[in-house]
């Protein structure tokens, strides 16, 4: 199997349950969710129908605060324009945002499918609990990249995989929709490859800057 960000061939297997099997990229330090365990896009959809992103949810919206809190910092909203990308069934970044007077775009291969959205350039662009999700993060990394305009920042959330456990007790890798997993490496693997001017890392939070 090839690494689907760096294309790294023959990278090697990690770890295996009866349910999980991941390889370890040496060369961007990922871990790779193993193509013939994905879920089907009907499978796909549906599980992600089952999470509750209720916009008006407190609690979600304080775990959506370090991207809302550093974009209000970062761009006023009188002259910016952002986009959700991933932005799911209940897009609580962009809904707080709404309220603070931004503009913001939405997408999302199953539940905002307009590509129109990706014909523009954006200040800042959301990608709020997605890039586990990225099938192929060498194209997606690419595509959100020549989204951004000059001095944009692009601002992820994602568990980032430290070591904090050993593989096999992290609660995060039994999502079957996680399929890439990033650590602090991967990340500036990313920065590096793709040209990004700057890489922020805090807890959760990740900051691309272009």
């Amino acid at each position: 199997m090839n690494c689907p960000l760096c294309n790294t061939t023959g990278i090697q297997i990690f770890y295996a349950d009866e349910k999980h099997f991941f390889y370890h990229c040496e060369t961007c330090d990922a871990y790779v969710r193993d193509t013939q365990t994905y879920l089907s896009a009907t499978q796909e959809k549906k599980r992600y129908l089952l999470h509750q992103n209720d916009i008006h949810d407190e609690g979600y919206r304080h775990f959506v605060s370090p991207i809302t809190d550093n974009i209000q910092k970062d761009f006023d909203p009188k002259n910016s324009i952002g986009l959700d990308f991933g932005a799911g069934t209940g897009p609580v970044t962009t809904q707080i945002l709404l309220e603070k007077g931004y503009s913001v775009n939405l997408y999302d291969p199953f539940f905002h499918p307009d590509t129109a959205v990706l014909q523009r350039r954006y200040d800042f662009i959301i990608c709020c609990e997605t890039m586990e999700h990225f099938f192929r993060p060498d194209k997606e990394f690419a595509l959100l990249k020549s989204l951004l305009n000059p001095g944009g920042k692009l601002y992820c959330m994602t568990d980032v995989y430290r070591n904090q456990l050993a593989f096999s007790d992290w609660y995060y890798k039994n999502d079957p929709t996680h399929v890439f997993i990033y650590t602090e490496k991967t990340l500036e693997f990313i920065k590096n490859e793709f040209g990004f001017k700057n890489l922020f890392i805090q807890n959760r939070l990740i900051v691309f800057e272009n």
